[in-house]
């Protein structure tokens, strides 16, 4: 059986999201689902957060009942197959703490876990007293982690790192963290780097892996974060190697960064172009 007919024959997978809104689509559970959609997902969302966002800024933040994101994760996965989860903006420790519970009680196969913290504005998405619970619940939670250089800092209560070596450092402590048991993951997003050079470093424990990429000019990045994190959830059910998932990942990425001026969104930071393979 060829390649493309053993994919053919698969399930269409089925990913979850758990993560907030955002009204202008550009990240949160909305860049997600059009993410997992493009990837040949059929996404799911359960809403963990409410903000009220543009492109411009995070103007409020209306957490959801820790009980209510509870409920809407025990009732979908009563009915529904997830074979990957994404976990985004959780905002509260209780918030947190109740995810946790219920992806262990579920066990799904693949848990992206994107420690969002701070808006692309500069907006705090996660309360100071809530990292200990992102830390301590969400972690041994995670099959793949992927923190950016400011997110890995607060992780690992420590400043920044500024090198390409420093970054190896970060991933190594980063996945001392995670959980020991099964394949763990986790990716390092270099974006912050100086440079037009990308490297962001994906590590098991045992491999160190480089993936380059090439800095694009542009203010639209809006949901960058959300929306890697989200490709893979999509692609990691399709493909079972995590570095090609990861390759696959970055790559649609980089090309949603590449055409995302053709939307026109806001005046701010505008949102990538989850679609532009089709329009």
């Amino acid at each position: 059986m060829s390649s493309r007919e053993a994919a053919k024959s698969r399930p269409i997978p089925h990913a979850l999201t758990i993560a907030g809104v955002d009204p202008s689509g550009g990240a949160g559970t909305l860049a997600d689902i059009k993410a997992m959609s493009a990837l040949g997902a059929y996404g799911c969302a359960v809403i963990a957060a409410l903000t009220a966002q543009n492109t411009q800024g995070v103007t409020g933040i209306s957490p959801v009942p820790p009980a209510f994101v509870a409920l809407q994760i025990d009732t979908l996965f009563t009915d529904v197959r997830i074979d990957a989860v994404k976990v985004g903006m959780l905002g509260q420790r209780p918030v947190i703490e109740v995810v946790a519970e219920k992806l262990a009680k579920w066990a799904p196969a693949h848990v992206v876990l994107d420690p969002v913290m701070v808006a692309k504005s500069g907006d705090l998405l996660l309360e100071k007293e809530a990292v200990g619970a992102m830390r301590e619940a969400m972690l041994p939670q995670a099959t793949l982690l992927t923190p950016n250089l400011p997110e890995a800092g607060v992780l690992l209560e420590e400043r920044p790192v500024e090198t390409v070596k420093e970054m190896r450092r970060v991933a190594e402590r980063l996945r001392n963290k995670m959980a020991h048991s099964g394949a763990r993951w986790v990716l390092v997003k270099g974006g912050h780097l100086p440079g037009n050079e990308t490297i962001d470093l994906l590590h098991d424990g045992d491999r160190m892996i480089e993936l380059p990429g090439h800095r694009i000019e542009t203010v639209n990045t809006h949901g960058t974060g959300c929306t890697l994190s989200a490709a893979l959830a999509a692609l990691l059910p399709q493909i079972d190697d995590v570095p090609e998932a990861a390759k696959r990942a970055k790559a649609y990425l980089t090309e949603a960064i590449r055409h995302a001026e053709r939307l026109s969104v806001g005046s701010g930071h505008g949102p990538v172009h989850h679609f532009h393979a089709w329009w």
